[in-house]
């Protein structure tokens, strides 16, 4: 199985996508340490200050595996008002 990431604002930016495909097996903070390596240092520092859902549900625990098959959505913090 797999894990659907969907970047959003300045992560879409940082990462030159919009979307990508991950092996399942791996929770949002395992995720965000390979991203970070995969994309390098722009993407890593957007996923240091970014917020996540799952399958859109604000994830606040990290650390709890992810459910295969999943969409995560990574939102940078956004400015406006």
């Amino acid at each position: 199985m797999h894990l659907t990431v969907r970047y959003y604002a300045g992560a879409r930016a940082a990462a030159g996508r919009t979307e990508e495909s991950v092996p399942a097996g791996r929770s949002v903070d395992e995720l965000v340490g390979e991203l970070g390596d995969r994309h390098g240092q722009r993407l890593a520092a957007v996923l240091a200050v970014a917020s996540f859902l799952v399958d859109g549900v604000a994830c606040h625990d990290r650390w709890k595996p992810l459910p295969p098959g999943a969409t995560i959505d990574v939102l940078p913090p956004f400015a406006g008002g």
